[in-house]
Order: structure tokens, then sequence, then C-alpha cells
């Protein structure tokens, strides 16, 4: 049980509250949506051509799958510790920062995340948009001629694909959290495994079963081989920063502590690790097959040159996108940007008005076709995912041992829990800041290279020393006692709250209806 403070927090402040960031009302988010949650991420082209690439490189296939393994079961880890908080709160991220950041200073480490998931999900529609304009081609090429144009660097078939995929997007995402459940339930995910694995049986049939799991393609001596290993587990892990830091966003929704960590489970160490595998074979299977190591999928579907699987190759692609955009892209700063100003943006809106359109006006396919652009600006921001992730667990596990007050999470009065000093907790700004710097240095000036790929290690370690520190009067004031495991009562309700007027009047805010499990 979470300890009562003395001040007891009034109603919700409508500057800090609407209906989408309150605790969450419906838990219907069972393990097999978790496990298809992981499905719609892990099933992207550049997490296949990653697992590809380290056995290109030279990598033999058996050091592959255990350094990915060995990435993947650090991840599940973490997703499994920031889940816990997530499911006992039923608050989205942006919310549950507000514990250690303050409950206004919650919108920095929110605007952080917000920023490089809307730079992402321009792209990855862009990305997709170059499937759809592959589709029409080979189904229309008279279409053809409206491919050589340029406005503002995009073809006119380049400009309609885009805003095709753009509006497939709009038209899923509008319509809130438990559609995308059930959309990614039995299609993002599913589907892509079908045409990987297809792929994977017919290039190892053509090949005759001749595939080699064992040796590496280059000749990489031993000490080479255990260097790019070690850094697959590091950017393994780099990758999924971005989901463990608001992954709260879904667990919130866990109507158990089983459903999450059985969902991470199947999802991340065993099907991560199981598409690897795959994604290994078919390019294996390319060698064979084609004389030529080809580790980008949508280009193997070409390779077979099949008008009938380019078509569901490609269309199978286009939904990966669409899954990996909404579960990495889409949610986390929909909650951010209604966390910015929730009495005007909640989280349909703030997702369309904020996310989607951003991410049309940052022109993603400028920003993807610059190296310079994409190490340095998105580069940066990565950096600071470590330092963010160690602040709010170290917060929730070693500061308050699990013990937050929902309802004080709401409130900004000046003596609540959470306001600190203006609603900003500096503690929070002298852990991140210098760890931050620290990251962003080692991610991004070249004398740091052989170290570039673990930068978010020192960055994570440094933040956590540094916030574990300057929290320890808090720490000891939480007391020692293990980690609660309940689900946290609160007086918060997922429904909308008039203005403050609406208590007085109705004499009480009712307490929310009872969760399931745990």
């Amino acid at each position: 049980m979470s300890t009562s403070p003395q001040h007891r927090p009034g109603p919700p402040d409508p500057r800090l509250y609407n209906e989408d960031l309150a605790p969450a009302a419906k838990r219907t988010w069972g393990t097999y949506s978790i496990f298809a949650l992981w499905m719609s991420d892990t099933h992207a082209i550049s997490n296949y051509a990653f697992a590809a690439s380290l056995f290109v490189l030279g990598l033999p296939a058996w050091e592959v799958f255990t350094a990915l393994l060995a990435g993947i079961t650090i991840v599940y880890w973490l997703m499994n510790r920031m889940g816990h908080a997530g499911h006992r709160t039923g608050v989205p991220y942006p919310v549950l920062a507000r514990a250690s950041w303050g409950v206004y200073g919650a919108n920095i480490p929110a605007l952080l995340r917000a920023v490089m998931a809307v730079a992402w999900y321009g792209i990855q529609t862009w990305l997709a948009s170059t499937a759809v304009v592959l589709l029409t081609l080979q189904i229309a090429p008279g279409l053809d001629a409206y491919n050589h144009n340029s406005v503002l660097g995009l073809s006119t078939l380049g400009w309609i694909a885009f805003m095709v995929m753009w509006g497939l997007q709009a038209a899923l995402l509008t319509r809130g959290m438990e559609f995308i459940r059930k959309v990614q339930d039995f299609a993002t995910g599913p589907v892509v495994w079908l045409v990987v694995l297809a792929l994977a049986v017919y290039l190892v049939v053509k090949a005759h079963g001749d595939i080699s799991l064992t040796r590496s393609l280059t000749g990489l001596s031993g000490t080479a081989q255990v260097q790019q290993s070690l850094i697959a587990v590091s950017l393994t892990v780099a990758t999924f920063l971005t989901l463990v830091l608001n992954y709260a966003d879904f667990a919130r929704f866990t109507p158990d502590h089983r459903s999450y960590r059985r969902g991470n489970l199947i999802g991340l160490p065993v099907n991560f690790t199981a598409f690897a595998v795959v994604a290994v074979l078919v390019t294996a299977g390319t060698i064979a097959v084609f004389g030529e190591a080809i580790y980008d999928p949508v280009k193997v579907i070409q390779k077979i040159d099949n008008p009938v699987v380019t078509v569901i190759g490609a269309l199978a692609f286009i939904v990966a996108t669409i899954g990996i955009n909404v579960v990495a892209n889409f949610v986390s700063p929909a909650y951010d940007f209604a966390n910015l100003m929730p009495k005007h943006l909640d989280f349909k809106r703030g997702g369309m008005t904020s996310t989607a359109v951003l991410a049309v006006l940052v022109m993603p396919w400028k920003l993807y076709s610059s190296a310079l652009v994409i190490q340095y600006f998105l580069g940066a921001l990565g950096a600071f995912l470590g330092p963010l992730v160690a602040i709010l667990l170290v917060d929730y596990y070693l500061v308050r041992r699990g013990r937050i007050d929902v309802d004080a999470l709401f409130s900004a009065d000046a003596a609540g829990a959470y306001f600190y000093r203006r609603g900003y907790n500096p503690k929070a700004v002298i852990a991140f800041l210098p760890a931050a710097a620290v990251s962003a240095s080692l991610a991004l000036i070249p004398a740091f290279d052989a170290v570039a790929p673990f930068s978010w290690i020192f960055g994570m370690a440094l933040s956590a020393l540094l916030y574990a520190a300057v929290s320890r009067r808090d720490r000891v004031a939480a007391g020692a006692g293990p980690i609660p495991q309940d689900i946290i009562s609160s007086q918060v309700r997922g429904e909308m709250v008039e203005e403050v007027e609406e208590p007085e009047r109705s004499g009480a805010i009712a307490g929310p209806a009872a969760a399931q499990g745990s």
C-alpha cells in the first residue's frame, strides 16, 4: 500500500488533468496484447536489417543470436521494472514522471521524448510511402511519369503516397488506444511473421539447405568478433530505450503483473531472437541463391521478380511500418503533448495536431537524407534517454520504494507532494544535465568513437548515482520495506472531470472502479 502524506490533494487541477491522463479505468491489455505490441515493434525493417548486417559484417550466425539475446534480455528486465510502475499507478509516462521531475517539470523529459518520436514518425511514414510508390508502379507502370518531378523534395507520386500513408495511420490512430490494441493483436505483428517465414522457407529450399550458421562471412578475428558482439548487445538496448522510457503508457492497461511480464517474455527474448534467426536465415539464403548478401527484405522480395510476391511483400511491410509507428512514435508523444496542455489537448488531439502534423512539417525525407542531421540531432536526443530512464527507475525503486501518491500527481497545490519548487524538482535537473552532457559527448565527438555505442551506459550510470545522492534524505524518509505490488488506489477517475466547481456542486469525486487482478 502507498503511504498517505499529511497533506491530501484536492480535486484534479485542470492544468494537469484530462481523462486520457487519468489512471486507467479499463485494463484490457492481457498477455497476448503485450506480446502483439512487441511483435508490432520488433518486426521492423530496421530490426531485420540490424540482425542481418551483423551476419554480413562477419559474426557467425550463432554469435548474432547470442548477442541479440543478451541485449534483449537486458531490455526485458528494464521493461518489467518500468511496467511495474505503470501497472500500479495506472498513469502514462509523462504523469509518472511528475513524481521525480515535478508536476510541471515533467514536461521536460516528456517533450524530449516527443521531439524524437515526431522526427521518427515522419521518417517511418515516408519510408513506408516509398513502398507504396513501388507497389503503385508495379500495378500501374504508366504512373512512372509522375515520379520524376520534385515538389519540396518529393515527386507528385511520392507526395500522394506519403499522404496516403499519413491518412491510413490517422484513421487508425484517432480511434484511441483500445482500437489500436485490437489492430495490433490481429494484423501488424502476425502479418510480417508470415511473410518473413515464407521468405526463409523459399530461400532455404532454393539453396538446398546449404546454409552455414557457424562460419564468418568475412573471416573476422576472434577479438573483433567479441568486440562486435558487445557493440551489438549495447545497440540492442539503446534501440529499445525509447520504449523503456514510456512503457507505462502500455503497462497501465494490464489487469495484473503477470500480463505484462509474460507478454514481455514472449515478445522480447523469445520473439525478438526468433525474428533475428529468420532474418539471418533469409540473408544467408540470398548468398546461396542470388550470390550476394541482401539484408533489406524489400529488396529480397524484388529479387524474386514475381508481381504477386512483390505486391504481397510490399503490403506486409507497409503494415509493419504502421505497426512500429503506432507503438514507438505515436502513443508516447500523444500523451506527452496532452500533458503539456491537458485542458486543450487529449490523446487524439495531442497525437494528430502535434505528432502527425509536425511530422509532415519537418519534411522527413530531407531529414533522413542528411547523415549529419541524423547523427547530431537524433543521436544527441538518443543520448538523453539513458539518464531519463535512470531517474525514473531510481526515483520509483530506490527513493520512494514504490510508494506513489497518485492523486498528488494531479495537484498543483504548492503544498503538494510533487510540487517541489514552483512545480519543478531541481534534484532531477541536477542529475540529468551533467549525465546527458557526458552521454551526448561520448556519442557525438569523433575522439570517443570507440565508446560511442556504449554512451547510454555512462549517462544512465551517472544520472542514477547523482539522483540517488541528491535524494538521499527523501530515501530515508520513505523507509526501507519491500516494494508494494498492489494497484495504487486513487480518487482520480478515468472520466472527464468538470472544472473545480464540479466537486463542490456534487460534494465529492467518486473513487475509481475496482481494478481487476493484482
